[in-house]
């Protein structure tokens, strides 16, 4: 299904969620398409970015170093190959495993007269919204990665819809530094929203604000969420690390108020972990990439409390039987990456805690 004839009269413009670039039979969104249109003219609406780095998303990397490793041993190479056969296939970057992508890092080089994301040719921006639904060709075959790392350096050029949203980089921020921070900039904000609601409802009850819980408090997402409930009003937050070297990590920063050591996929361990740091927490932040720790997670929340699951290897059906059958009084939120306002928030938060920079510089 390609509307060539509007593409090449302009009689309308493309429609705003990239529908209009879906190749599929079935009428799907671009997220969820096998394939997409990734031909350089632009709709109307369009944006084309000429593309310098990818960050792909941590669940996806994780599954591809796990399928090209052998004896212990990771074949970059294979990584790569992967990589580049996805986005030649599907043209965009959508793990067929995890069903997750990443973002990117590029300069703007044409925009659509209607674009209405206020770009305009040479700036530099991230991309706010998933690789999975970004049309994306890859013209140098990834030949400066060594398929080792999430930050991807590639050239080629992507395509952002009149509903993407892509934020300009900071000048004084390294590049790498900024993709970083904006892969993940829908965690933080969510987790400021929902401990200010907690902590307002404390205040008005007289009661004590809540304690928040981030599994994986060590990571991008979760150093940045344990820093976003401080500031939101978190009378105790406490940090799940999975072994010793980032417990010691996170105690350094000065992140957390407690940090503790458990397996997040054992549901026990994990609860008694949390409650040992002064749980059970009022809100838990799920920010780890692996699979199975969706029962720990409700197990280490109050009733009545909220799980937040940022982790794209969370499976939903999982938490929502799980909780059920376990008489779980608890709300269970989607974190879909996108708040309003949550790149700024989140570059806010890495200017102002030192902690938090220096975990995500320690990662590049």
């Amino acid at each position: 299904m390609t509307p060539t004839s509007d593409l090449q009269t302009g009689l309308r413009a493309g429609d705003p969620t990239g529908l209009h670039r879906v190749l599929d039979d079935a009428v799907v969104l671009p997220q969820a398409a096998q394939r997409l249109d990734t031909r350089r003219e632009l709709w109307p609406d369009e944006v084309r970015v000429r593309v310098e780095r990818l960050n792909l998303d941590a669940a996806s990397f994780r599954q591809l170093e796990r399928a090209h490793t052998t004896y212990g041993e990771t074949s970059g190479d294979g990584v790569r190959a992967e990589v580049l056969d996805i986005v030649a296939t599907r043209g965009k970057m959508q793990n067929p495993v995890t069903g997750s992508g990443g973002m990117l890092v590029g300069t703007v080089e044409e925009v659509g007269p209607e674009s209405p994301l206020g770009l305009v040719v040479g700036d530099r921006v991230a991309t706010l919204v998933s690789l999975t639904l970004t049309p994306l060709v890859i013209e140098d075959g990834l030949a400066a990665w060594d398929g080792r790392s999430e930050q991807v350096p590639c050239d080629g050029y992507a395509i952002l819809f009149g509903r993407s949203i892509a934020a300009v980089i900071p000048d004084d921020l390294d590049p790498a530094l900024s993709l970083s921070v904006m892969d993940v900039c829908g965690a933080p904000a969510l987790t400021a929203h929902v401990v200010e609601e907690y902590a307002a409802r404390a205040t008005l009850r007289g009661t004590s604000a809540p304690v928040v819980a981030v599994i994986g408090g060590a990571g991008k997402s979760g150093s940045l969420s344990l820093a976003a409930a401080r500031a939101a009003g978190a009378a105790r937050t406490i940090g799940v690390v999975p072994h010793q070297g980032e417990h010691d990590l996170l105690t350094g920063a000065g992140l957390a108020d407690a940090v503790a050591v458990a397996d997040a996929r054992d549901p026990i361990a994990l609860r008694e972990a949390v409650t040992a740091a002064g749980g059970p927490a009022d809100v838990t932040v799920v920010c780890v990439d692996v699979p199975g720790c969706e029962g720990g997670a409700i197990l280490a929340t109050a009733e009545s409390g909220t799980v937040i699951f940022f982790s794209m290897a969370t499976s939903f059906s999982a938490a929502a039987l799980g909780a059920e059958g376990l008489a779980a009084d608890v709300r269970m939120l989607v974190g879909n990456g996108y708040v309003p306002g949550h790149a700024a928030y989140a570059m806010e938060l890495l200017r102002a805690d030192a902690g938090v920079r220096a975990l995500f510089e320690r990662r590049l």
